[in-house]
């Protein structure tokens, strides 16, 4: 499969950063895979619901204008269906013949905006629970190397 993750923000933690490039490599075998990061944006001391809603459509207009017309886009989120590693798979795997770019998309602090959501073609859960999005584009990029795993019949971890 090739993919793309869209996301907000840079990774500040080193260990992220290695995680991140450590399953880069991993995949790498399995398709092209790439990361592309849009800048955060800067969020006052105690703002407002009006604040938090024009800082998660600002990052939601810069992600939306990385994704071109003919992309499928996987939008990553709390409320949306949360399959396991071999459901995941099999998904995925039957994304792969169209020759369609997937793009997934994880949102920043606030999360990811209406818009974002509306041009998304699938929801995608990993948990009920909340996790910084640096930890959780490392999350994603194991379990999109676990699918190939899976998908490849090649041993993974249960």
């Amino acid at each position: 499969m090739n993919a793309t993750i869209l996301c907000v923000g840079k990774l500040k933690e080193k260990w992220q950063q290695e995680g991140c490039a450590e399953y880069l490599k991993r995949l790498s075998r399995y398709g092209k895979y790439e990361i592309i990061a849009v800048d955060d944006e800067r969020e006052p001391d105690r703002p407002s619901e009006a604040q938090l809603a024009q800082i998660k459509e600002k990052e939601g207009a810069a992600l939306l204008r990385h994704i071109r017309p003919t992309d499928r886009v996987i939008a990553l989120c709390i409320k949306a269906p949360a399959p396991d590693s071999v459901a995941l798979s099999i998904q995925l795997a039957a994304l792969c013949g169209d020759g369609r770019r997937n793009v997934f998309v994880i949102g920043g602090s606030n999360g990811l905006s209406e818009a974002v959501l509306a041009r998304s073609d699938l929801k995608l859960s990993f948990s009920n629970l909340t996790f910084p999005h640096g930890l959780m584009r490392v999350i994603l990029l194991e379990q999109l190397y676990r699918a190939e795993r899976i998908r490849t019949g090649e041993p993974y971890h249960k």
